[in-house]
């Protein structure tokens, strides 16, 4: 099953599904009034007894620096005439590949360089500096290779500030969408409805959704559904397994699937409340390790840490 956005008018009517399906909203968009300094809070959180303390606490700033952006600059587009115009086709209304951007994503980073600038060391100081040099091309350059996985061509220090940049973007476009979301036969669950980018990782949730798992988005935030006993990203149902660190109650383990060779974080909220998909999926950096000397490739990608190529 795929799930599709749609106007809000009455002209495209869900297909009749299990009464128990429709209980279950297939999409989840993100509160952007707290995403930010939440994200920021629990990774400062997670950093305190970490190995990786360095890493997670420079990510808290890029989670803050978000939030200033945020409010410094808000969006305003017409976004029910984008979805109109997309709702007849198989493409996600941000799409990745098809969404011509606006400059706003580079005003965007300019204000998280500059919210940066003075909290940093002198090497990641210079980072920002020559980022802030770049022309408006070599910017749309690196955000299109990004956004095609060609992580080589952007690098890895200045990779994690274009994206934070990116997400930012369309996460303020997928919060103006006044569309809802629907369950409908087709493929490739494993993207996201609203962008077609891919997750960071999953969350069993707590609350009216309790016990439902989501992937999250790695780029505009939102969640959309997914059953917990089919895998992620090829969608079998058989060969999955989980693995931890810890004991069977971890908060965060990986669910690997024997037939596509893949593992993604699932989070439980029901073990830690507090959990996060991007802070908790990065704190633990040790799971992806163990995953690997198993075999198995991580299906996702982190803001805060792209793969060298």
């Amino acid at each position: 099953m795929s799930i599709r956005i749609v106007p809000n008018h009455g002209a495209y009517a869900p297909q009749t599904r299990m009464s128990a399906a429709h209980s279950i909203p297939p999409l989840l968009f993100a509160n952007l009034k707290s995403l930010y300094a939440r994200r920021a809070e629990r990774l400062r959180h997670l950093a305190e007894e970490s190995p990786l303390q360095d890493l997670l606490a420079f990510a808290a700033l890029i989670a803050d620096a978000q939030q200033h952006a945020l409010h410094d600059h808000p969006l305003t587009m017409d976004m029910a005439a984008l979805l109109a115009r997309t709702a007849e086709t198989t493409l996600p209304p941000l799409d990745i590949h098809t969404f011509v951007r606006d400059p706003h994503w580079r005003t965007l980073l300019q204000a998280i360089i500059a919210e940066l600038r003075p909290q940093v060391d002198p090497h990641l100081r210079a980072v920002l500096e020559n980022l802030e040099k770049c022309s408006e091309n070599q910017l749309e350059n690196f955000a299109d290779a990004l956004l095609t996985r060609e992580f080589t061509d952007v690098g890895s220090e200045t990779a994690p500030l274009i994206w934070a940049a990116l997400s930012l973007y369309w996460a303020q476009m997928a919060a103006l969408i006044p569309g809802k979301a629907q369950v409908e036969h087709g493929e490739h669950r494993q993207f996201c409805p609203t962008c077609g980018s891919i997750p960071v990782s999953s969350l069993v949730h707590l609350g009216s959704v309790s016990g439902m798992r989501y992937l999250h988005c790695n780029l505009c935030e939102c969640e959309w559904h997914v059953m917990q006993a089919k895998c992620s990203n090829c969608e079998h149902t058989h060969g999955l397994n989980y693995w931890s660190l810890d004991d069977v109650s971890s908060p965060v383990k990986a669910e690997s699937c024997d037939d596509c060779g893949t593992y993604l974080k699932i989070l439980f909220q029901e073990h830690d409340p507090n959990v996060e998909p991007v802070a908790d999926d990065l704190a633990t950096l040790v799971l992806d390790a163990k995953m690997e000397d198993e075999g198995f490739a991580r299906s996702s990608i982190n803001p805060f840490l792209f793969p060298d190529g």
